[in-house]
């Protein structure tokens, strides 16, 4: 019954897509074509694995990626350093037995040694209040609301504070230690930085 995290493998793709358009109004819904571009360009993609099956799923982007997202813009327009939770989907059945905590775990492992804070919002309708409840109680604030254009929806914008950015930061600059478990092999090797400036 254990939760294996590991990066998306492209045949997995047609999965992911089922799993994001199944997942209510929490999640906006994505295309074949969109789930390509962000397979290509997300700095971290990664699945949940519980029993042999796709549990679940996080894109994240760091704050230099371009990435076309209004809610990103709305980060990148007040935040200097930051790593943006794009969307994080559980599948239903697997709601409420540690997918999506496993999956906050180990991207904030992630993060954590690269970007100050994480970013990410939750859209204010009816049925997300369990999405509300799961970012505050994994130690996220509100730091203001947008509404997206074209989709007239509200979402409330929310970041959480990386403690141990500081000490990496002061400890090893810009490059991290050569250790095989702080390699990703999705991004480039200007990604991998621990400095709290924007390139």
């Amino acid at each position: 019954m254990s939760i294996a995290i590991r990066d998306v493998r492209e045949h997995e793709l047609d999965s992911v897509l089922a799993l994001n358009n199944a997942a209510g109004p929490a999640i906006l819904p994505l295309d074949a074509a969109k789930l390509r571009q962000l397979f290509e360009s997300a700095e971290y993609f990664r699945v949940a694995e519980r029993d042999g099956t796709l549990a679940g799923f996080l894109i994240g982007f760091g704050s230099t990626a371009s990435h076309e997202s209004s809610n990103f813009d709305w980060f990148g327009q007040r935040y200097p350093d930051f790593f943006y939770i794009d969307r994080v989907v559980v599948a239903s059945r697997r709601r409420g037995g540690g997918v999506g905590r496993a999956l906050y775990a180990d991207v904030q492992s992630y993060a954590e040694l690269r970007y100050p804070e994480m970013a990410c919002e939750v859209f204010l309708q009816t049925g997300t209040d369990h999405a509300l409840l799961f970012h505050g109680s994994f130690g996220f604030r509100e730091v203001g609301q947008h509404v997206m254009p074209g989709h007239e929806l509200r979402g409330a914008m929310l970041m959480k504070p990386l403690c141990s950015f500081a000490w990496v930061r002061e400890t090893y600059g810009d490059a991290l230690p050569d250790e095989s478990w702080l390699a990703h092999p999705r991004i480039q090797p200007q990604a991998h930085r621990a400095t709290g400036t924007r390139a």
